[in-house]
């Protein structure tokens, strides 16, 4: 059947200016499920993997993970399956891929994590993935969500098993808890497990990022989408944005002479995902013009539908009258503005590891000012604090840091 997710294209403009040279345009491209897929929901198989070293005893870490899980567990269908993976030295499995029609003895089990022993990710990774395995099914989410608060030894196998895990198409959501943990760790195994990572500042934020981890998990209705953006000729693609849920330079992945071709993976209900292209124009005369023609193609496990396929054309209007030329589309253009600010934060982290204070911080406050005419104040309070250290002569701090990298690429909300 047709109708599960609506594509829509919407350029910068809509009436761009007859020139004599080629012109910049952005093409936002959206995908949300539509009402067709309220009430349509994917059993969970998912793995918990959990930081119980000694340090998650610090500030009561560990009693408020206890609690954050149950809350968790009280979210599930009876039909979904659990496991629950410990890990300090050495991984301890405290449930092994039940239902979750008992919550009762789902959580006696959580009440099993104690804080004690160091921090070792890797083999609890691999024990957390042979749980998935044993329930693995095409028609069910496979996930596993990791949280630490510490450094791990022996990077190398938690990304040999992040690896595997992406070969076999178990996601993985990476949470580091606190400002001790190797950010670039946790990322590089979010992405090798075709999910992502993320940052929880306090303890008691924990609970939170659970319940939004778990309904996403269940709100992911549409999978293996993938967008391909055919151009007419003499449009030529520059640049790829993932813009919702989270900004992410996408590079040349998806580039060629013609087309952008981007994997999207899996849809969640009433999130959906937003892609911003930016594309070269060639001289026009005037009159109405299709630039390009999207194509969505996914799959609805839970409706039988396979390869179903959406097309949508882009088509401008290219006017020499200059009040028609010079009204910009807000919407996208306000979205333009947010990458260009994750654009100069991201180059401010990147030149501050380098020890380039100076611009750094001359990049932090530009990014901070924009952010701000945007109503992120808070995210543009961090980045005036943490130019302020900058200044001073002290680097970055460890919760800035983290706070401008994870936060600072999930300021589009789709509509």
């Amino acid at each position: 059947m047709a109708g599960e997710v609506q594509l829509t294209c919407i350029t910068h403009r809509d009436n761009f200016p007859v020139l004599a040279q080629s012109q910049l345009a952005y093409v936002l491209v959206e995908l949300m499920p539509t009402q067709v897929m309220a009430n349509i929901q994917m059993p969970l198989n998912f793995c918990f993997v959990l930081d119980q070293s000694g340090s998650m005893g610090d500030d009561d870490k560990i009693g408020q993970l206890r609690e954050a899980v149950k809350f968790a567990i009280d979210l599930l269908q009876p039909n979904d399956i659990v496991s629950i993976v410990a890990f300090s030295g050495s991984p301890k499995t405290l449930v092994s891929g039940q239902n979750a029609h008992d919550k009762n003895h789902l959580k006696r089990a959580v009440d099993r994590l104690m804080a004690s022993g160091g921090t070792q990710l890797g083999p609890a990774i691999r024990a957390g993935l042979d749980e998935v395995r044993k329930n693995l099914a095409s028609n069910r989410i496979n996930q596993l969500v990791i949280l630490t608060d510490g450094q791990t030894e022996n990077e190398s196998a938690c990304l040999s098993e992040a690896e595997n895990a992406g070969r076999q198409g178990i996601k993985i959501t990476a949470l580091g808890l606190g400002v001790d943990w190797n950010e670039v760790l946790l990322v590089d195994v979010g992405n090798r497990g075709g999910g992502e990572a993320g940052f929880i500042s306090q303890p008691h934020e924990i609970g939170s990022y659970f319940q939004q981890v778990v309904q996403n998990m269940q709100g992911a209705v549409v999978r293996n989408t993938l967008l391909t953006l055919r151009l007419t000729a003499g449009i030529t693609p520059r640049k790829v944005w993932r813009v919702a849920p989270l900004i992410t330079d996408l590079g040349v992945r998806g580039l060629a002479d013609r087309d952008v071709q981007v994997q999207l993976g899996e849809l969640v209900k009433d999130q959906g995902q937003g892609i911003l292209v930016e594309l070269t124009v060639p001289a026009r005369g005037e009159g109405r013009f299709r630039i390009a023609q999207a194509e969505l193609s996914y799959d609805v496990p839970m409706l039988g539908v396979t390869g179903e396929r959406v097309l949508v054309d882009t088509i401008v209007n290219f006017a020499k009258n200059e009040p028609l030329t010079g009204s910009l589309n807000p919407r996208v253009m306000n979205i333009v503005e947010k990458v260009m600010a994750f654009k100069m934060q991201t180059r401010a982290l990147q030149e501050a590891q380098a020890g380039d204070k100076q611009n750094a911080t001359k990049l932090l406050r530009q990014a901070a000012t924009m952010l701000l005419n945007q109503g992120e104040s808070d995210l543009a309070r961090t980045m005036k604090l943490e130019a302020d250290r900058l200044e001073s002569g002290a680097g970055l701090s460890e919760e800035g840091k983290k706070t401008i990298q994870f936060k600072g690429g999930k300021t589009v909300k789709l509509g």
